[in-house]
């Protein structure tokens, strides 16, 4: 890296800030005097792709290495998805050195694994805006690159997309070839198998590069991933057949007809010869596999030979999440995201914890173990997360009461559903964004029926630096028109663990507590629990101008920004009080409360940390049209576009809820 080919152009953007041109800056100077040390300096010369494809094979070992080295000490002082994207460094060269990219398309499935893949389309002197305000995004955007090719950032929808792609291709009577990139995880999703049977009945030239690492962000579970561990096809057959296939090529004996019934003779061949079934070629999509994913000249020669390749076609990658960076190798879950580290010790840098409160996920995890010992019929469900969710504390102690359902959302609800069905009682928890794959699921197999699952709906609001796909915006508006249903959302730990008790009590039926990522309020957050009467909220403070009402952790920064409002009114000769109710429940909504604040006040602020349209405010608004109240009524929470990523700091203060945006409005309220 040169400092005189710094390009701030590249960089400068209208939202761009000083610190994150100190950043920058500081990131380019150390690069450049780490290249002072080191003759490795390939990269230096890669803007594109057609860079890479302009360098001979020998280099591309020399290639991976300096990629992987530049993302050891990036994510080290700028933290993001660590073990993912070391795991297909190589798998990524080989594409872009084999395939004509961008007019070839690559699809990721989430974006965890596509840092290098941003590093090789011109985004690598900005890599350490990833994440920030402003910055590069957390995962592909084709709004960001014209190589991002589609949005990634939940799993298994990799293959549907990529084959519409293809579809599209082969209807515009186009050469442009279509890759999907899905890991062995998000393979557990019903979307990737939807695909993948639609892929079958198809004409179609697409490609799927199965990446097998036997992770998601934990250890991959279930019937697939024992599937693909025991697949295997011998690489004398694979030679044999890809000679085969060329030489009745040249002679044009593989038209499509032909081509399908020797493709159904090869299958059951092989299946006889190894004495197995392959799943893949069973549905008539050519495997070829398992190869290894490390070994990116390897894997550029098996891209060459198979890209021109007609019909879907699947290759099985073996790779190991965390590659070329021991302690990620060797606890890929804790180095999925690992933070700031040291990147020559592995030392991870924790901030200073002592004496702050304990994550709200964590909160979860030991309430939900202290009921299951008192309730035997509690269990506990999760798709893919139960480190994330603290489910594995319960997983630890009671394992036949706990289950890891894979990245399947939908199967997580329906199965607490048929749980719940035989007297069970599930505590399904589901991301709050990835809760949205399950909508139908909710309605149809638990709600109608008013069944008793608990939904506990982790990471609900804004969850920072993994933006838009992430944040946890809609589940209170999408959620409230269902019938049988209750939505809450506790505004503490110690509200989240009378929620949690009183949801395990009997006939309660659908039941939604929501919470935040992140730290709570309370270091003494082991409370008694108590049961909390349903639909009924609390006045936290009586006031005589204004009725805030807020849902969720919010109620604590509206609790901060009503004693900074009043006590500057104060100090300026006027006396103002702001009545504030913490409304926990949005259904059933707390209609005494509205009645009084309908009676009393003429102005009310709602506050929330989902979107607007359809959530607590306008549930407000609509009691108080239909029951004769005109308060004037401004609503804070999400606008009605998708926010991206940045601190929740940075992002409460866009949208509008933040502190001094509640004291704003506030102001504004009693000034007219």
């Amino acid at each position: 890296m040169s400092i005189a080919r710094i390009d701030l152009n590249k960089f400068l953007t209208p939202s761009t800030d000083i610190l994150h041109l100190f950043l920058y800056l500081c990131r380019n100077i150390t690069l450049f005097k780490m290249s002072n040390h080191s003759s490795t300096n390939l990269l230096d010369s890669i803007h594109t792709p057609a860079d890479l494809r302009r360098l001979p094979i020998e280099k591309l070992p020399q290639v991976c290495q300096e990629l992987r080295e530049c993302l050891i000490q990036e994510l080290s002082i700028n933290p993001g998805h660590f073990a993912s994207s070391l795991g297909v460094i190589e798998i990524t060269v080989a594409l872009h050195y084999v395939f004509s990219t961008p007019e070839d398309r690559i699809v990721w499935d989430v974006g965890h694994q596509a840092y290098a893949h941003k590093l090789l389309t011109d985004r690598r002197e900005r890599f350490c805006t990833n994440r920030k305000l402003g910055g590069l995004h957390p995962f592909p955007s084709p709004s960001e690159s014209e190589y991002d090719t589609f949005t990634c950032g939940h799993a298994s929808n990799s293959i549907s997309a990529a084959l519409g792609m293809a579809v599209a291709s082969r209807l515009e009577k186009s050469n442009r070839k279509v890759i999907a990139v899905i890991g062995d995880g998000s393979m557990t999703g019903g979307l990737a198998f939807e695909g993948l049977n639609n892929a079958a009945g198809t004409p179609n030239d697409m490609l799927i590069i199965l990446n097998d690492n036997n992770m998601s962000i934990d250890h991959s579970v279930g019937g697939m991933k024992e599937y693909l561990h025991h697949l295997h096809t011998g690489s004398t057959y694979n030679n044999l057949r890809n000679r085969a296939a060329q030489r009745l090529m040249q002679w044009g004996w593989l038209s499509d007809d032909r081509k399908k019934r020797i493709i159904t003779f090869n299958n059951a061949m092989k299946a006889l010869l190894n004495n197995q079934q392959n799943i893949f070629e069973g549905m008539n999509i050519r495997y070829f596999g398992p190869r290894d994913g490390h070994d990116v000249i390897e894997l550029v020669n098996t891209l060459r030979n198979i890209k021109d390749m007609r019909g879907p076609k699947l290759l099985h990658l073996h790779t190991r999440k965390g590659k070329g960076y021991e302690p990620a190798e060797k606890n890929a879950t804790e180095w999925h995201a690992p933070g700031r580290f040291n990147p020559e010790t592995g030392e991870r840098i924790k901030s200073d914890n002592t004496n702050q409160p304990p994550r709200y996920q964590d909160v979860f995890g030991h309430t939900i173990v202290e009921l299951a010992r008192q309730n035997p019929r509690i269990v506990g469900i999760t798709p893919a997360m139960p480190t994330g969710c603290s489910l594995n504390i319960m997983m630890n102690e009671m394992p036949d009461r706990t289950f890891d359902v894979g990245i399947a959302e939908g199967h997580a609800v329906t199965f607490s559903a048929g749980l719940a069905t035989d007297g069970m009682l599930p505590f399904c928890n589901i991301y709050s964004a990835f809760a949205q794959r399950s909508y139908d699921n909710i309605i149809h197999d638990v709600a109608i029926e008013g069944l008793d699952v608990v939904f506990c709906f982790d990471r609900a609001g804004l969850v920072g630096e993994d933006g838009a796909t992430h944040h946890g915006a809609f589940d209170m508006a999408a959620l409230r028109p269902i019938p049988n249903i209750t939505i809450s959302s506790p505004m503490d730990e110690h509200e989240l663990r009378h929620l949690m008790y009183t949801a395990q009590l009997p006939d309660k039926g659908p039941f939604v507590i929501r919470y935040p990522r992140g730290n709570g309020e309370h270091t003494d957050w082991e409370c008694p629990m108590h049961e909390v009467p349903i639909g009924k909220g609390r006045k936290l403070k009586d006031g005589q101008n204004v009725a805030l009402l807020s849902i969720g952790p919010l109620g604590n920064t509206a609790q901060r920004a009503i004693e900074t409002f009043e006590r500057k009114a104060a100090e300026q000769g006027r006396q103002l009080s702001v009545a504030h109710y913490d409304m926990r429940f949005l259904k059933p909504i707390d209609e005494d409360i509205l009645d009084e604040v309908g009676r009393n006040f003429a102005n009310v602020v709602t506050l929330e940390d989902g979107v607007r349209n359809g959530g607590l405010g306008t549930a407000v608004m609509e009691y108080m049209n239909e029951h004769g109240f005109n308060p004037r009524i401004k609503r804070l929470g999400l606008p009605d576009h998708f926010i991206e990523h940045g601190t929740v700091a940075e992002l409460q203060h866009l949208a509008g809820i933040d502190e001094a945006s509640i004291i704003d409005t506030l102001e504004g309220m009693t000034q007219a």
